[in-house]
């Protein structure tokens, strides 16, 4: 995960998403799961989002396809316990699906606006995502780091891996360039500079 700058909401958020959201919360103030599904407002912003983000899923740092990738909003404080921020730009985070589902209601998970560069590192070769060792991390700053890497599964090995080791085999192989890795995998891409293995990882992985 790397920190990422919070957009300056929509021109048209106001009154397309708060004021009818806050609304409907006026006469329910406790509403149900189906009755956030009709009035799930922030939909409305989906496509804004993926376009001031470029895509990228705040929890992977992983381009979203518009086809295939699932594209969510997710609400950072959950809308059940904090029904007054579900209408909030500031409360959402573009995610893919399926680290949206694994978020759920939770609230161990590092906030992408606030988490600091640094805090979570990428060992290569074996790509998995780990608290950094550094001095200027803190032991409760890398159990936060750690906690957040369990719950959304940064290192399962059926999905996030899985696409980290087809991101750097797509470039070790020649198959796309380094910009392109900046533009749709920008953890790795960091990462790779930070350790100066942007050009030695092609050896290091094709060894």
């Amino acid at each position: 995960m790397m920190h990422v700058d919070p957009k300056p909401e929509p021109v048209d958020f106001d009154s397309g998403v708060r004021a009818p959201g806050n609304q409907f919360l006026a006469a329910t103030p406790n509403p149900t799961t189906e009755q956030w599904a009709s009035r799930d407002y922030w939909t409305r912003v989906g496509g804004e989002m993926h376009k001031c983000y470029s895509g990228i899923c705040m929890y992977s740092c992983h381009w979203i396809p518009y086809d295939t990738g699932s594209r969510t909003i997710e609400h950072f404080k959950p809308k059940n316990a904090y029904p007054s921020e579900a209408y909030e730009w500031s409360n959402y985070r573009l995610v893919c699906g399926t680290l949206n589902g694994r978020k759920s209601k939770h609230e161990d998970v590092l906030d992408p606006f606030v988490v600091k560069n640094g805090m979570f590192v990428i060992a290569f070769t074996s790509m998995l995502v780990k608290p950094s060792r550094s001095n200027s991390i803190t032991s409760s700053d890398r159990a936060a780091v750690q906690a957040t890497i369990d719950r959304l599964g940064l290192n399962d090995e059926g999905t996030c891996l899985k696409a980290r080791c087809n991101f750097v085999n797509l470039y070790c192989q020649g198959h796309v360039d380094f910009e392109y890795l900046e533009k749709d995998a920008p953890f790795i891409a960091h990462e790779l500079k930070r350790q100066g293995l942007k050009s030695k990882i092609k050896a290091m992985w094709l060894s």
